[in-house]
This record gives C-alpha cells, sequence and structure tokens, in this order.
C-alpha cells in the first residue's frame, strides 16, 4: 500500500453533474480508498458564467448525497490565476513558451511542443501509449485576455496538489500527450495516468441526454438510491472478477485494482441500474423505506392512512417490488384512494376483450357472499369460478387486477384483494363494469 498516493476530481461546475463526470469522481476515490491516499477536490471554476454559487453547491451536494468524501480543504481554481499566470511568464524567459497573435484579438501565450522524438507513458488501463513528438502541435496556454487555458490551469493545479495519479476519462488521451511536455517544462514529477473507457449508449455511441437521464440529479429525482448508482456507476468500466455486481462500499474498495478496469467502452444500461435500484430498496430497513414512501405519498397529494388498515401488510408487499420511489405513488395510489389512474396499455390489453363487463360482475357476485374475504378464500372462488366456465385463471386474474387496481403490476391479486377488503373490491369491480358497458374507459 502506498499511503503518498494522492488523486484529485477535478469538475467544472455547470450545476448539472453528468453521470460520466461523477463515475471519474468514484474511480478515484475507490482507488485512494483502496490504496490509503488521499482523495482530493478541486472546483475548476474559471468559466465564471457557468460556475455560479448555486452550480459550485449543486455539485458538493451531488458529492455528499454519493457520500464521495474528500480530503482536506477544496482548491478553487480561480484562486489559482495569479500563480498560473507567473509560471507562463516563467515559461516565456525561459524558450519554452513564445507569444503569438491570434485572429487579430491580440497576443496569446503559446507552449512550445517538441519536435522530434516520442511522447511515451503506461496507462494503467490503456496500456502503452506513445505518439510521435512530429504529430503534436503547439498550443495555447494563456488567451489573449489575460487568461490561462486549461491546460495550463490543470497541470500547475496538479503540481500544487502534488498530485500522484490522474483518472480522468480518455476523452483526455490526447490532452495528455501535451500535459506531460508542461509537467517536464516545469521540472515536476510526470503523474500516473489511468484512461476510463467512454460510457456508451446500446448503439455505442456516446451516452448523453438524448438517450435519458444523464445528470446525477435526475436519478436522485426518479427515486434512485445513492448507494444502488455508485454500485452501478462503479461497475461501468470495472468488474471485481468474480461476477459480483451487488456490493458494499467496503467490499468495492477492498477490491478495486486498475488491472482489472477495460479499456473498451462502457455501456450504460438502464434496465439493469432499476434492478439493482430495486434490489437495494428490498433490502432497506423499514424505517429508511417508509420515510421516503410517505415523502412520495405527500408530494402526490395521497392519504398516508388507508381507508381500512393494512398499511404494514401493503409495505410488506411493495417495498420488495418497488424499483424507483418515482414508482411508488402510482404503484399504491389504488390502496389509498378511490379515484385512481388507470394505465392506459393495461385497460387496452385486459379490459376491451368482449364479455370482460360480464366477467367482472360475475366475480363481484361469487365473492360478495364470502363469510371471510382472505386471500385464501378470494383465490378458491375465483379458480372455482373460472372452472365452472371452463376457462384458465388468467382470464379473471388479468381483468380483475386492472378493475380494482388500474395496472397489470403489482402484489399478488389476492392479497391485493384482502387489503382493498370486500366492500371497495366488490364496489370497484361492477364501477369498472359500468364504465366498459358505458364506453366511458
Amino acid at each position: 500500500m502506498a499511503e503518498n498516493i494522492r488523486v484529485r476530481f477535478a469538475p467544472s461546475p455547470t450545476g448539472k453533474v453528468h453521470i460520466g463526470n461523477i463515475r471519474a469522481a468514484i474511480f478515484n476515490w475507490l482507488y485512494a480508498r483502496h490504496v490509503g491516499g488521499t482523495f482530493l477536490l478541486r472546483v475548476e471554476d474559471t468559466d465564471l458564467e457557468r460556475s455560479t454559487p448555486e452550480a459550485i453547491e449543486a455539485l458538493l451536494d451531488c458529492m455528499r448525497w454519493l457520500r464521495l468524501d474528500w480530503d482536506g480543504e477544496i482548491l478553487y481554481q480561480t484562486s489559482q490565476r495569479a500563480h498560473h499566470l507567473e509560471v507562463a511568464e516563467e515559461l516565456l524567459r525561459k524558450g519554452l513558451a513564445y507569444k503569438e497573435n491570434k485572429g487579430g484579438q491580440g497576443e496569446c501565450v503559446i507552449f512550445r511542443m517538441p519536435k522530434e522524438g516520442v511522447i511515451e507513458y503506461d496507462d494503467l488501463v490503456k496500456g502503452h501509449m506513445k505518439k510521435k513528438a512530429k504529430d503534436t502541435q503547439d498550443f495555447v496556454i494563456v488567451r489573449s485576455d489575460g487568461s490561462p487555458v486549461f491546460h495550463l490551469a490543470n497541470v500547475l493545479d496538479d503540481i500544487t496538489q502534488g498530485v500522484t495519479h490522474i483518472i480522468r476519462g480518455d476523452d483526455h488521451v490526447e490532452n495528455t500527450f501535451k500535459h506531460i511536455m508542461l509537467f517536464r517544462a516545469l521540472g515536476a514529477p510526470v503523474p500516473r495516468y489511468a484512461h476510463l473507457p467512454m460510457i456508451v449508449n446500446a448503439a455505442g455511441k456516446p451516452y448523453s441526454k438524448r438517450d435519458g437521464s444523464a445528470f446525477v440529479g435526475e436519478f436522485r429525482e426518479q427515486g434512485y438510491l445513492p448507494d444502488a448508482l455508485f454500485n452501478y456507476l462503479a461497475l461501468l468500466g470495472w468488474a471485481p472478477g468474480d461476477d459480483r455486481e451487488l456490493m458494499t462500499r467496503d467490499e468495492m474498495v477492498q477490491a478495486f485494482d486498475f488491472a482489472k478496469c477495460k479499456a473498451s467502452p462502457a455501456r450504460f444500461d438502464m434496465r439493469k441500474l432499476t434492478w439493482m435500484n430495486g434490489e437495494y430498496i428490498a433490502r432497506q430497513p423499514r424505517p429508511a423505506f417508509e420515510a421516503e414512501f410517505d415523502a412520495r405519498l405527500d408530494r402526490a397529494g395521497l392519504p398516508r392512512t388507508p381507508l381500512n388498515g393494512h398499511r404494514d401488510a401493503l409495505l410488506d408487499q411493495i417495498q420488495p417490488r418497488t424499483k424507483t420511489y418515482a414508482d411508488l405513488p402510482a404503484n399504491c395510489a389504488w390502496f389509498f384512494a378511490e379515484t385512481y389512474p388507470f394505465d392506459d396499455k393495461a385497460v387496452a390489453k385486459r379490459l376491451h376483450a368482449p364479455g370482460t363487463p360480464d366477467l367482472l360482475d360475475q366475480a363481484a357476485a361469487a365473492l360478495g357472499p364470502l363469510p371471510d374475504f382472505s386471500p385464501q378464500t378470494t383465490e378458491a372462488t375465483i379458480t372455482a369460478l373460472a372452472e365452472s366456465h371452463a376457462a384458465k385463471l388468467a382470464l379473471y386474474v388479468h381483468p380483475i387486477r386492472v378493475a380494482v387496481t388500474g395496472r397489470a403490476e403489482g402484489p399478488g391479486l389476492f392479497e391485493t384483494l384482502w387489503l382493498l377488503g370486500r366492500e371497495r373490491t366488490l364496489a370497484r369491480l361492477r364501477d369498472t363494469a359500468a364504465k366498459l358497458r358505458e364506453g366511458t374507459l
């Protein structure tokens, strides 16, 4: 273990944190914690129009939500501007940079790249990387308005913070050849580099907002748990090597190794993330689940107290079936209110078949006289009803479920009927049958 390893996450705050950026933060954090090193946070806030106090707070809030705790004080890049410009002047004096008028806008400071030899380094993820010096170009390090360019500021801040390993996306590979020469020109040790694979969509293109949720805040709002999102993003480009997927933070820290990182693009799979989130929700302590459950009910304007009790029994059914917290109000509105939404697809598939109104009335007539309205008795009754009509049980189960809940999925039908109680079940069956006959559903 190397306790002097220092890594950094250096985002440019814009108000929204992309999953690709936070994935880089996660890999930096995992590596630092694995080796007992230091995880630094640097805010590259030189874009004054976008790096507002609100944008910076949104970034920090995202870090805190994901429990990406950093070590030491945050370094704000704007605080280093005077130092950046002093170093640029030093490079000019040494002949390692020169001034040039770019487009009539004033003089820029240009860094002089070598014209002979090879620039090479060993990437911890991508392997040996090299580029002929003659294939590189000199580049601007200070703009004509006197502001330092990313390349200079980034390298100097890494030197200031004593960064030993730079872990970032592979869209920076070309920048790395430039940065290596800057480190050498400044007489500073060159850090080790690890370039993470790009996150792509199903078509292999860079994952973006067009493909679905792309920012951490969106996942948070939709009811994804921070630990689930952390776990999933950690597996985009890395695997422990033993087919484990659901892992605690400690397990990920212990197993993390760049040798197990992949250089090929990592495909973002929303279905897998949603599955993983459901697994995390199912394992939550009941008080934590119930607190979020109530918050979602309040936000949707639903009463917390059902009309006939059985709240705990409902939670027993709902928690293991919840994939995201955003689904909760719609998934259980039928339990808390008599006016509940009907899913259009479920109605079209399950209620619009000929004879469905009669089928629902038959079910109501059969269930009404039951002396004991329980999951066992209702199941036996509907099973007998289906057999008496030489029909499969599913012919009754699916329409009854949609009629009483408005949805095609949920807890077991007979547990659902018991949770609703006799009066509500019978009223809903008859009301849905009437609406189907009227053509209003």
